[in-house]
């Protein structure tokens, strides 16, 4: 059987062979690179990912407060343990 790593590179190098051969951009025809695609990564395929977790930029004044004191050098304290 398998290891799934092993399963994982040859789907990875599939879909890397067909996206080079049939490209638009490279002279493919659109449609059959859609349904390529489409059929590359049906669900029954496609692993499963990991959820994706979208994090708020931080204000754009904190943002650059840490970039002056990264470029000064400081570093923040340790916490304190009590």
């Amino acid at each position: 059987m398998p290891e799934p790593a092993d399963d994982e590179r040859a789907r990875r190098r599939a879909r890397r062979e067909f996206v080079r051969g049939h490209h638009p951009d490279r002279g493919g025809d659109p449609a059959v690179f859609a349904a390529g695609l489409a059929a590359l990564d049906h669900p029954r395929v496609r692993p499963a990912r990991a959820r994706v977790v979208v994090i708020p930029d931080r204000p754009w004044l904190v943002t650059l407060l840490t970039a002056v004191a990264r470029q000064a050098g400081w570093r923040a304290p340790p916490p304190r343990v009590r």
